[in-house]
C-alpha cells in the first residue's frame, strides 16, 4: 500500500487548472528531498531535442505533457486499479540538459538514470525526442540487457545519418542492440508504415532476430493478437516500454516532428498498452510529443492519458 504522502491532488480538492504543475498532481520530489528514498516509480521530464532531424520541438513536450496531466484521476476507468494507492509515486522533475552540446547532454542523462536505478526506482519518462531513450538505457540496463516493446511508426534502426557517426532519434535502438543493452530476440517493434530510404533497417532488424509489426499487419490481425505476440516474445523478464507519439494517426496526434498517415486512433492507442498487463515493465518513455505542431494541446492530452496507462501497467508488476 503506498504512502499518504504520495497521493495525488485531488480536483475535489483544489481546482486542476490551480496550483503548480506537476505530473498527475504528484507531489514533486528531488534529489535532495528527504522522502527520495521512498519513490518506487519516478516520473521525469528529459526536455531536448537535440537527435531531432527535421521539425524540432519536443524538448517543449515535458513541460506541456505536465500542464495536461493535471486532469489524470486516481482510478483506471476499465480495470479499476489505483496506481498511486499500489506504489508510491512522484514528479522526480527534470533532467537538466545541454542544449549546445549532445554528447554532454546524454552523458548527463545516462548518471541520472544509473543513480535512479540505484536508489530502486523505476522512471516513467516524458520526452524528448527519441534518442533520449539510449541514454537511459545506458543507465539502467548495463549490467543485463532488457527486452523491448515498442510503439512506433520508425524502427529507429538506421545506421547514423550523413555518413557520420553522431546518433539521432532515427538510431537509438540499433545503439542500443549494438551495446547490449537490449535483447534482439526479445524486442517488437510495433505500427512500421511510411515511405523509406532503402530496407537497411529492416536488414538489420531481420539480421539480429527483432520483431517487426507493420500497420498492415497490425490492422489485419487486430490488437489482441498482435499483443498476445508482444507478450510471449518479452516474456517475464524486465522490459522496457517506449512509445512514441507518432505511432498515432496525425488525425488524432499531429503535435509531433514527423508524422505518418495510416495509424490507429486513440481507442487502439490505449489499447495497446492496457495489453501489456503482466509484463515486468522497469522502465518507459512517452517521447517526441512537439507542442509547436498542436497548440490545442490535444496531443499532450492524449499523451498523458497514454503515460497513465504506461504507470499502471508498472504499478501492477510491483
Amino acid at each position: 500500500m503506498a504512502d499518504a504522502f504520495f497521493q495525488p491532488i485531488s480536483g475535489m480538492e483544489l481546482p486542476r487548472f490551480a496550483g503548480i504543475p506537476t505530473f498527475m498532481r504528484l507531489p514533486h520530489v528531488p534529489e535532495d528531498h528527504p522522502r527520495a528514498g521512498d519513490v518506487q516509480i519516478g516520473l521525469i521530464g528529459l526536455p531536448w531535442d537535440g537527435g531531432v532531424s527535421n521539425r524540432p520541438g519536443p524538448r517543449h513536450g515535458p513541460r506541456q505533457l505536465r500542464d495536461a496531466s493535471t486532469m489524470i484521476r486516481a482510478q483506471h476507468a476499465v480495470t479499476g486499479l489505483r496506481p498511486f494507492e499500489v506504489a508510491n509515486c512522484a514528479d522526480l522533475g527534470d533532467v537538466g540538459p545541454n542544449p549546445v552540446d549532445n554528447p554532454d547532454t546524454l552523458a548527463r542523462f545516462e548518471r541520472a538514470f544509473a543513480a535512479l536505478k540505484a536508489r530502486g526506482v523505476r522512471p516513467l519518462i516524458a520526452g524528448g525526442d527519441h534518442l533520449c531513450t539510449l541514454p537511459v538505457l545506458r543507465g539502467i540496463a548495463k549490467d543485463a540487457p532488457l527486452g523491448l516493446v515498442h510503439f512506433d511508426s520508425h524502427t529507429d534502426l538506421f545506421p547514423a545519418y550523413f555518413g557520420g557517426k553522431t546518433l539521432t532519434h532515427g538510431n537509438p535502438f540499433r545503439a542500443a542492440v549494438d551495446e547490449g543493452l537490449l535483447d534482439p530476440k526479445r524486442m517488437i517493434q510495433i505500427g512500421i508504415r511510411g515511405t523509406m530510404y532503402d530496407s537497411i533497417d529492416r536488414d538489420f532488424a531481420e539480421e539480429h532476430g527483432i520483431r517487426i509489426v507493420t500497420i498492415e499487419e497490425f490492422f489485419d490481425r487486430g490488437v489482441r493478437d498482435v499483443m498476445a505476440e508482444a507478450r510471449s516474445i518479452v516474456g517475464d523478464k524486465p522490459a522496457y516500454m517506449s512509445y512514441d507519439i507518432d505511432f498515432i494517426d496525425p488525425s488524432v496526434a499531429p503535435g509531433t516532428g514527423t508524422p505518418e498517415w495510416g495509424g490507429p486512433n486513440a481507442y487502439q492507442a490505449m489499447q495497446v498498452v492496457r495489453e501489456c498487463a503482466g509484463l515486468n515493465i522497469v522502465a518507459a518513455d512517452l517521447v517526441e510529443v512537439s507542442p509547436p505542431f498542436d497548440p490545442s494541446g490535444g496531443t499532450a492530452w492524449l499523451g498523458a492519458s497514454l503515460m497513465f496507462e504506461m504507470l499502471c501497467v508498472m504499478a501492477a508488476a510491483l
